[in-house]
C-alpha cells in the first residue's frame, strides 16, 4: 500500500476521534496521549501550515499510536 499525502492536522482529527486526547503543544508540535489498560501511548504530530507530512513520519505517527500504516490511513 502507497503511503497517503495528508496533513499534520488531517492526522491530529483521525486520532482525536479515535481515543486520544491532546496533552500538550509546544510550537508546531502537538503530542497526544491515549491511555489503554496494557499501554499509554504518547504520539507527536508536526503541524506545519501548507505541507504534507513525509511517508517515513507518517509510518512512525502510526508506530507510536500502536497501529499500522494502513489501520491509520483506514482512519483518515
Amino acid at each position: 500500500m502507497k503511503t497517503p499525502r495528508v496533513s499534520g492536522k488531517e492526522i491530529l482529527n483521525a486520532l482525536l476521534k479515535n481515543g486520544f486526547e491532546v496533552c500538550r503543544q509546544k510550537g508546531s508540535h502537538i503530542n497526544l496521549l491515549r491511555k489503554a489498560p496494557e499501554k499509554t501511548y504518547h504520539v507527536t504530530i508536526p503541524i506545519h501550515a501548507g505541507k504534507d507530512i513525509n511517508p517515513f513520519v507518517f509510518k512512525s505517527i502510526a508506530r507510536q499510536a500502536g497501529l499500522t500504516s494502513e489501520e491509520l490511513a483506514e482512519l483518515l
